[in-house]
C-alpha cells in the first residue's frame, strides 16, 4: 500500500501502466549491451510448453522442483493476461540473427536447457557454504517464491544461525521492473515524458542491482545468507548429479574455470527466474476480472474503491491496479524508491546497535549512493501480487499480517503512538530514520492526516481491502468463487 515519495522535488504521480512499453525498451538497451540471455528466457514465454526440467532435488522448506512444475501453466491459459509476445518474437529474431545466426529451434533449445538446470539450482542446497541452505528455502514457490514461515529475517550462514538484514522479497512479477533510474520518465505513448517521477527501479529494496544474475549473486555470497563463493559454487555443481547437462548448456570446458562456472549458474537461474508459467502468469482473480470472466464479490469491490480512492487508500498512486493503455496487465508497483517511515524492528540483530540504521538506497548495502541524503530511507515498491501469501512486510520484515500493514497505513499519522516507542510521554516517531531524513518521508494520502484526526480507514474498510487484495493471488479458479 506504498505511496508516491512528494517531498522529492521532480517527484510527481505515476501515470498507470507505464511498465510494460518500459519493458521493452529495457529489452532492446539489453541487447545493445549484448544480454542476449535476458532476451532468451522472454522467448520462453513465446512457447506453450513449461521449463521441463524432472527430478531437481528437494531441500528442507516446504517446496521442491516438481512443487514448480506443477504451478506451471501454458500462456494460453492465463486469466486475461495480455501478451507482447509478437514483439518479443520480434526482437530476439532479431538477437539471434546479430548474435551469431541461430536458429529460432536453437534459441529456444538453449533457453530449454538452461531453464532445466537453472530449475535444479535452485533447488540445490550443496551451492551455499553450510550445504543447507537452497535458493528455494527461503523462495518457496508456494508461497509465491518468499518464506514460508513468519520469521522478520531469515536465517543462514555457515553455521545457519546467522540473520538477515531484510525481508526476503517475492522473486514473481520482476520481469518488468525497469533499471535502476534516478530520474525516471514516462514512455511516449503510455504518459507524460516530461514528469519526472524520481528514482526508480532496480530488482532488490534497494534498487542496486538490475539484471537477474546479479540479483542471484548477492544471497549466494552473503555470508549471512547462503555464504558460499565461486569456487564452492564451481566445485558443488561440478559434483552434482547434473553435471553433464551443465557441460551440454554451457560447453565441454565450462569447469576448467570457477569463476565461468559461477557465472553459468547466475545465467541459468536468471533463466529459469523468467519462466512465464512459472514466475508472471497473471493468473488471479482480479486478472480474471478484469477480462470480463468472473466478478468480484461485494466486499471485493468496495476494497477495490478503497484502494483507488486518492482520498482514501491512495494505493493504486503507487501499486497501479489499472491495465496499461497497451492491455499489458497491471503489475500493481510503479516500481519507485520512496521512504514511508516503518517502525524499527527491534528483532532484528543488526538493530542491537543503537547507531545502526538500514538506510535503503543510501546505504549501508549498496554504495554508490552512499553520502546522497536525497536518497536515504528511501526503499523499492514492492509489487502486491500475491501478496496475501506473505507472512512479513516491508523491508525489515516489522508486521506479519495484512491487517497490521493496513492499521500503519490508516494510522501512522493519526495514532502513532500504536507504532513507535513513548518515552517521557512523547513518542518516539520515525524511529528508523534519523530525523535530518524526514524531509524524504511521504506525505500523500493516507500520510495527510495529524494526531486526533480520524483514520483514512476503519475496522469494516480495512477488511474490504484485505477482501480485495486476496483477488491478487495466482492460481485463482472459476469453481473457487
Amino acid at each position: 500500500m506504498l505511496c508516491r515519495f512528494t517531498e522529492w522535488p521532480f517527484a510527481r504521480s505515476p501515470s498507470p501502466g507505464r511498465l510494460s512499453l518500459r519493458m521493452r525498451e529495457h529489452a532492446v538497451a539489453a541487447l545493445a549491451a549484448g544480454a542476449v540471455l535476458l532476451l532468451l528466457a522472454l522467448l520462453g514465454g513465446c512457447d506453450a510448453r513449461g521449463p521441463g526440467a524432472e527430478g531437481a532435488a528437494d531441500v528442507a522448506a516446504p517446496a521442491s522442483a516438481k512443487t514448480v512444475a506443477a504451478t506451471a501453466q501454458p500462456d494460453t491459459q492465463r486469466a486475461g493476461a495480455a501478451t507482447d509476445a509478437p514483439q518479443i518474437v520480434q526482437i530476439v529474431r532479431v538477437a539471434a540473427v546479430d548474435g551469431g545466426g541461430q536458429t529460432r529451434a536453437q534459441v529456444y533449445e538453449s533457453v530449454r536447457k538452461m531453464t532445466a538446470l537453472g530449475q535444479q539450482l535452485f533447488f540445490d542446497p550443496s551451492l551455499s557454504g553450510s550445504g543447507k541452505l537452497a535458493c528455494a528455502t527461503c523462495h518457496t514457490p508456494s508461497r509465491a517464491f518468499t518464506p514460508a514461515n513468519a520469521l522478520s529475517v531469515q536465517l543462514g550462514g555457515s553455521d545457519m544461525h546467522q540473520q538477515g538484514m531484510r525481508a526476503v522479497p517475492t522473486l514473481k512479477y520482476l520481469q518488468s521492473v525497469p533499471a535502476f533510474q534516478e530520474h525516471y520518465h514516462e514512455s511516449d505513448d503510455e504518459g507524460d515524458e516530461s514528469v519526472d517521477a524520481g528514482p526508480t527501479g532496480g530488482l532488490t529494496w534497494d534498487g542496486r542491482v538490475d539484471r537477474g544474475a546479479d540479483q542471484a549473486r548477492i544471497p549466494i555470497l552473503s555470508p549471512l545468507e547462503m555464504g558460499s563463493s565461486p569456487q564452492k559454487v564451481a566445485a558443488a555443481v561440478k559434483a552434482a548429479p547434473y553435471a553433464n547437462q551443465f557441460r551440454g548448456a554451457f560447453g565441454e570446458h565450462i569447469f576448467d574455470n570457477a569463476d565461468a562456472t559461477f557465472n553459468a549458474v547466475l545465467k541459468a537461474l536468471e533463466t529459469f527466474e523468467q519462466t512465464p508459467q512459472v514466475f508472471y502468469p497473471y493468473t488471479s482473480k482480479y486478472d480474471a476480472y478484469l477480462a470480463g470472466k468472473t466478478q468480484l464479490t461485494p466486499a471485493e469491490l468496495r476494497g477495490l474503491q478503497l484502494f483507488n480512492d486518492e482520498k482514501k487508500g491512495n494505493c493504486a498512486s503507487c501499486h497501479v491496479s489499472q491495465r496499461a493503455r497497451d492491455g499489458a496487465p497491471p503489475q500493481f508497483s510503479d516500481f519507485g524508491l520512496i521512504a514511508v517511515g516503518v517502525p524499527r524492528n527491534r528483532a532484528l540483530a543488526v538493530n542491537r546497535d543503537p547507531h545502526f540504521y538500514d538506510l535503503g538506497a543510501c546505504g549501508p548495502e549498496r554504495t554508490d549512493l552512499k553520502g546522497r541524503a536525497e536518497f536515504c530511507g528511501l526503499f523499492r515498491t514492492p509489487t502486491l501480487r500475491n501478496v496475501a501469501l506473505k507472512k512479513s512486510f516491508f523491508h525489515n520484515g516489522v508486521y506479519h499480517s495484512l491487517e497490521q500493514v493496513l492499521r500503519f497505513y490508516a494510522e501512522r499519522d493519526t495514532n502513532p503512538a500504536k507504532f513507535y516507542p513513548v518515552v517521557n510521554g512523547k513518542v518516539q516517531k520515525f524511529d528508523d530514520l534519523p530525523q535530518r531524513y524526514w524531509p524524504n518521508l511521504n506525505t500523500e494520502p493516507p500520510f495527510d492526516r495529524k494526531p486526533g484526526d480520524a483514520p483514512v480507514f476503519n475496522a469494516a474498510e480495512i477488511r474490504d481491502v484485505i477482501a480485495f487484495l486476496n483477488t491478487l493471488t495466482d492460481g485463482w479458479q472459476p469453481a473457487a468463487q
